[in-house]
């Protein structure tokens, strides 16, 4: 929030206007009932979230169709409205490593996606999507608010980093809408931490239904990692902008019995050093 407002600070010593754009101005209206999923932060586990939502849609015979927070980096034109329902389509579109990593995992548990940039158009494509469409899934990005009008509005928050909820725009408006709120990797963190964010989810939204989860850790062979030294590779939003230490990886490799966690730093070179 001090960032924000630092930011607003800058704009207005300039002469310019500093405004912050809310749900009502922003968010476009389906024809579909829509769940969305955000959080109050990268990194806390909104896409497990979003693929075990649809698992249960679809255990019920509901067909859903996800539409994901935009990623654009490549030709904006190109990219306006982007379908993905088989591997070959990442290809297609000609996916950054970023976008691999949130539509291949929906793709393989056999859900279609949608992506782009004209998030009225692609609503209207996955509303009529040929496979059929019963519910939208919202699958957000960040700490976003959602595109578009929620039915049931997800929000993850995350006890590793106790506080945050309430100190990081715009995730605190994720929270204050959340008809849900999911505490996750409880089976991680600290019970002080947890008890933090169950108090402060209490303060600012008494209504929401509160959800204990926990974020288990597997590896395909744990034997590779026990007594090993592991140099853990973590994904770069949580740390980056996430504001947190470690990530699964770290946690992995402890969960799992290694000697030691590697220390890269002395051995980078070029732009990472």
């Amino acid at each position: 929030n001090q960032h924000v407002m630092s930011i607003s600070a800058i704009v207005q010593a300039a002469g310019a206007s500093f405004v912050l754009l809310g749900p009502k101005d922003t968010m476009l209206k389906s024809s579909k009932p829509v769940i969305a999923v955000g959080a109050v932060r990268t990194g806390c586990g909104k896409s497990q979230t979003s693929r075990r939502i649809t698992e249960i849609l679809k255990e019920k015979g509901i067909k859903v169709v996800v539409i994901r927070h935009p990623m654009p980096y490549g030709d904006l034109v190109a990219q306006k409205v982007q379908r993905y329902a088989e591997l070959s389509d990442l290809e297609k579109h000609k996916c950054t490593i970023e976008e691999m990593e949130e539509y291949e995992p929906h793709i393989v548990h056999g859900n279609v996606v949608y992506a782009g940039v004209d998030y009225e158009a692609i609503l209207r494509e996955a509303e009529n999507d040929p496979s059929g469409c019963d519910v939208i899934l919202w699958d957000g990005g960040n700490n976003e608010f959602p595109f578009y009008v929620p039915d049931l509005q997800v929000t993850v928050v995350d006890p590793h980093r106790p506080g945050h909820e309430l100190r990081y725009y715009p995730g605190e408006v994720t929270l204050r809408i959340a008809d849900v709120v999911i505490i996750n990797k409880m089976d991680s963190a600290d019970a002080a931490g947890i008890e933090t964010v169950r108090k402060n989810i209490a303060a600012v939204n008494p209504e929401a239904v509160v959800i204990d989860a926990a974020s288990t850790l597997d590896i395909d062979d744990p034997t590779v990692v026990k007594g090993k030294k592991v140099l853990a590779v973590e994904d770069g939003p949580t740390l980056t902008h996430g504001g947190m230490k470690i990530g699964a990886g770290v946690v992995a490799a402890r969960k799992f019995g290694a000697a030691e966690l590697v220390d890269p730093r002395p051995y980078t070179v070029g732009r990472l050093s």
